[in-house]
């Protein structure tokens, strides 16, 4: 169907590319580590990332960005948002215009408040911009298990292209021109997911959690709208599902990362035992920086800040969001006058 490089080859990555390899696309995979390419070109699995996941053996693996980017149709970016900007400079010399980006990572730019989808049209203007997420972990993906995401472009045949060359009987693919709304869901439910690991490193039960997911879900709305984006998109697979999936599976780094907090671990402690990027501590600062800048309080978010970055205890954090002033849950619905 197309020939098709992911540049990338941690967990999602490879996942990925497995689905487009099964869905007859031509499929190169990159990485910086040249230690990372010889093993899957060895072993046809990441054994530390997806172990048990097997790679066919006429995907091609390098560590040659141009032999990776140059003659593609489509660049599904697939690093982690940290090392977006970096990796898109590199890649810019050998992208041509019509050649399609898919951006998949999940964050906003701490330095800039940039998605990711900004940071790629700033570094690479000579390509179209599309971006996919939703509630996808890659260890199920990589399996083969039922999973629904969303591609989102400004264009609709660019993400109707998108949707064309991933989707398969095991992985649906719908389409959004809400590109804004797509990448702030899933760069705030990260924040939240922090927060609902807390709570269950704490010890705290089934309420605590469906309190966290439902007035997160409020916070990133409030945030996402006053933005420009649509609170159906927040409503949707990249908001609501994809945070119900992020605080709640096995497989989330940042619940895991919050439950090692809320157990006594510092921040860096958290992330070094997780073993790979936790997307939330960026965008966690970024986050409350937009809600400044828009006005828009989001309280759970920062309390997430303050556990962070400013040595406040998990549970201290949790006693002061429930102490908060009394508030009706929806101001906007009208009272029968007394």
């Amino acid at each position: 169907m197309a020939n098709v490089a992911v540049i990338g080859a941690g967990s999602w990555g490879t996942a990925l590319a497995k689905v487009l390899h099964t869905n007859g696309n031509q499929v190169t995979v990159w990485s910086i580590m040249e230690e990372e390419i010889r093993m899957l070109r060895e072993k046809r699995e990441h054994t530390e990332k997806l172990p048990g996941v097997r790679l066919p053996e006429d995907m091609v693996f390098t560590f040659d960005l141009c032999e990776a980017v140059s003659g593609k149709q489509y660049l599904v970016l697939a690093v982690p948002s940290v090392f977006t900007r970096s990796t898109a400079k590199s890649m810019a010399p050998f992208v041509e215009k019509g050649q399609v980006i898919v951006c998949v990572a999940k964050g906003i730019e701490e330095t800039t408040l940039k998605t990711i989808s900004d940071v790629v049209e700033e570094e690479i203007p000579a390509a179209d911009v599309a971006v996919m997420c939703g509630p996808s972990h890659a260890e199920e993906v990589g399996c083969g298990l039922p999973t629904t995401v969303v591609a989102g472009a400004a264009k609709r045949s660019i993400a109707e292209g998108v949707q064309d060359i991933f989707m398969n009987e095991v992985f649906r693919v719908y389409t959004s021109p809400d590109v804004l709304g797509m990448e702030l869901g899933g760069s705030l439910k990260n924040v939240i997911a922090l927060a609902a690991g807390m709570a269950d490193g704490l010890g705290y039960g089934d309420n605590t959690k469906a309190a966290l997911i439902t007035r997160g879900i409020a916070e990133m709305s409030r945030l996402a709208s006053k933005m420009g984006a649509k609170a159906e998109t927040l409503n949707g697979l990249t908001g609501i599902g994809d945070l119900i999936v992020t605080c709640e599976s096995r497989h989330s780094r940042n619940r895991r990362a919050g439950m090692l907090i809320g157990q006594g671990y510092t921040m860096q402690q958290a992330m070094d035992e997780v073993k790979m990027v936790v997307e939330g501590v960026y965008s966690a600062k970024a986050a409350c920086a937009l809600a400044a800048e828009y006005g828009v309080e989001i309280p759970i978010i920062q309390a997430v800040n303050e556990v962070l970055f400013e040595g406040k205890t998990a549970k201290d954090a949790v006693t002061e969001l429930m102490l908060r002033d009394k508030k009706a849950e929806h101001s906007t619905l009208a009272w029968e006058e007394e």
